[in-house]
């Protein structure tokens, strides 16, 4: 198997060679723009490293690796405005940049892309191979209505928030890699143990993230820490938060949470408030039942320890982001 550096290169070397219009350049230079931002490549990396498990010639898998990536920076793209980010790999995002109906625009194309992009499979396994990306993609828009949701919500139990982020985040993993399984000639069995295994480390990269948005060095973390805080988003943290939240610290939290003004003090309060209730060592905690999770999907699977042990670390690389 080919190392993880050796597989992103690829992906951005695809990236690089994908040719899109000049005009209209409205419509072209945010894809670009977005697409070049960067990143690990966790998905299509995810993907090849699948493929790779069970067939040597990657070639096969370079455009539908490379349809998972525009797909995922789509979602950003359209994510970034109903979000109304301002970073994206501390860069501004589209619609800051540009303008709100530009990442609307764009990331229709892109969507329309990443199609195009997943057909280019053998013809036999283009059905399949479909009806895994439609599943995937669909699950994707029903984790960020649920999320959307939440804003309307007082009240949301931690088994809702880890749903949510299984369909918005951790779905895309487990479909990348029972893609890239499946293109590969894996049997059902293998390709669906790896998709467990996906969806296992998709939620605990989410709950990393949330981690990260109250702890994380910006620099590092690449989106504006504490955004989460800012708008009262539904976290792990913020729900655990509510449920131990009693007497005056629940009173804090519930004045805390409805300052619209002074958004840094706002950050420092909640902040100090969920190290009193100790909510970071809980959601590492889950963090850390899920990656367990998803090692024993990995143990399971009847492939060449050698090759799994690459995946395992790719996995456990992403686990391990600096604060």
């Amino acid at each position: 198997m080919q190392s993880i550096s050796e597989l992103q290169q690829i992906i951005n070397k695809a990236i690089a060679n994908s040719q899109y219009p000049s005009t209209p350049k409205e419509l072209y230079e945010p894809i670009n723009y977005i697409m070049d931002l960067g990143g690990k490549r966790m998905r299509p990396v995810l993907l090849l490293m699948a493929f790779d498990l069970f067939s040597n010639d990657l070639e096969k898998a370079i455009n539908p690796a490379l349809a998972i990536e525009v797909f995922h920076n789509f979602t950003l793209m359209h994510d970034d405005f109903m979000d109304n980010a301002p970073l994206r790999r501390n860069m501004p995002t589209v619609h800051n940049k540009w303008s709100n109906s530009a990442a609307i625009l764009s990331g229709d194309v892109m969507l329309i892309e990443a199609y195009k992009l997943i057909m280019q499979v053998e013809p036999s396994l283009l059905p399949e191979i479909l009806n895994i990306f439609n599943e995937t993609a669909v699950g994707v828009c029903e984790g960020q209505q649920i999320d959307m949701n939440f804003e309307k919500l007082d009240h949301v139990e931690i088994v809702e928030y880890i749903n949510m982020i299984r369909l918005k985040t951790a779905v895309l993993l487990g479909g990348a890699l029972k893609i890239g399984a499946r293109i590969g000639n894996s049997s059902i069995e293998a390709a669906k143990q790896l998709y467990n295994f996906g969806v296992n480390v998709g939620i605990a990269f989410q709950l990393q993230d949330d981690i990260l948005d109250v702890y994380g060095d910006p620099e590092k973390f690449g989106k504006q820490v504490g955004g989460d805080i800012i708008s009262n988003k539904k976290t792990f943290m913020l729900i655990k938060a509510k449920e131990l939240a009693n007497g005056e610290i629940e009173k804090s939290l519930t004045k805390w949470l409805n300052v619209v003004h002074n958004p840094q003090e706002k950050v420092y309060e909640v902040t100090k408030i969920y190290d009193q209730l100790n909510v970071r060592q809980l959601a590492e905690n889950e963090m850390a039942s899920y990656a367990k999770k998803a090692l024993k999907c990995m143990e399971e699977l009847q492939v060449d320890e050698c090759k799994k042990e690459t995946l395992k670390s790719f996995a456990e690389s992403l686990l391990v982001r600096e604060h």
